[in-house]
């Protein structure tokens, strides 16, 4: 299954669980949670794993929770995603946490071998960038791309699309081990909207998906062409995209659709989008 409605997924305290096993492939994974009155403990196992607030705020707790040798981030979050970045905590392979707090969390992850240190990144140090023109006018917050934020195998960033704009355009694909191509497995995760998500065939097998998107809904992309992402008319769309892959050095290098690429070309003599950016100016 590539869409999966809200609620399709959701397993014990997660309203969404997407493991490697579910999505039928190695590395990427997402849980989000609705955090209320009792916390939710877990361990991040053979996964690194980032805690992002989508709404409301957290705390995330972790280390020996039989010892008591423990550590706490306090995770200020956001109002909205559309409220602009926000600060995010990372938790490397074999980690207890226990997640406390209010709100929407989200947990992308990825398979990892490498045990890197335990990180609080604050929101102010999340790089803004604005891609494309006209109605392909989109906000990219790059919170964990390569090159930001040092992770063994996880990659993840989050695009808001203005309503009426297409995103994740031209299509592209992330799946055939070709120079300036990375093999990625892909999850979107969508709030707003409602809007649309296109998948489609690419050499490395048959796909073929166009889903209508609504909050907490996901799409899976294990190969082939995605894009685009489009936001209905009136009604701004935000995805969260986790990726992850074989290679040794974290990449989210992609191939255009040849027939659309020219697309690209068209951005010079347009303007962007006055909406973006969201929620911040800086």
């Amino acid at each position: 299954m590539t869409h999966i409605p809200y609620g399709k997924a959701a397993s014990g305290p997660w309203a969404v669980e997407i493991t490697p096993g579910l999505a039928g492939w190695t590395y990427s994974g997402l849980r989000v949670a609705d955090l209320a009155a009792d916390p939710i403990a877990f361990t991040t196992g053979e996964e690194e794993a980032l805690v992002l607030p989508l709404s409301g705020s957290c705390s995330v707790t972790f280390g020996d929770m039989v010892e008591g040798g423990t550590t706490t981030f306090h995770l200020a979050g956001r109002a909205s995603v559309f409220s602009g970045p926000t600060d995010f905590a990372y938790l490397p392979i074999g980690t207890d946490v226990i997640l406390r707090g209010t709100g929407r969390v989200a947990l992308p992850s990825a398979r990892a071998t490498r045990r890197l240190p335990a990180r609080h990144v604050p929101a102010e140090q999340v790089p803004i960038e604005i891609r494309g023109a006209g109605q392909a006018s989109r906000q990219v917050n790059n919170f964990c791309a390569p090159g930001v934020f040092d992770c063994d195998k996880l990659v993840a960033v989050e695009v808001l699309t203005p309503g009426g704009n297409w995103s994740s355009y031209p299509p592209h694909k992330h799946d055939t081990p070709n120079p300036g191509e990375a093999v990625l497995e892909e999850i979107y995760y969508f709030e707003g909207g409602p809007g649309y998500q296109r998948v489609y065939t690419s050499e490395r097998g048959h796909i073929d998906t166009l889903a209508e998107v609504a909050p907490g809904d996901v799409v899976l992309v294990p190969y082939g062409y995605h894009g685009p992402s489009m936001a209905a008319p009136g009604y701004d769309l935000y995805y969260l995209n986790v990726l992850a892959g074989p290679a040794g050095q974290r990449s989210m290098a992609f191939c255009d659709d040849p027939r659309h690429a020219w697309i690209r070309g068209t951005w010079d003599g347009q303007e962007v989008d006055p909406r973006l950016p969201f929620g911040r100016t800086s």
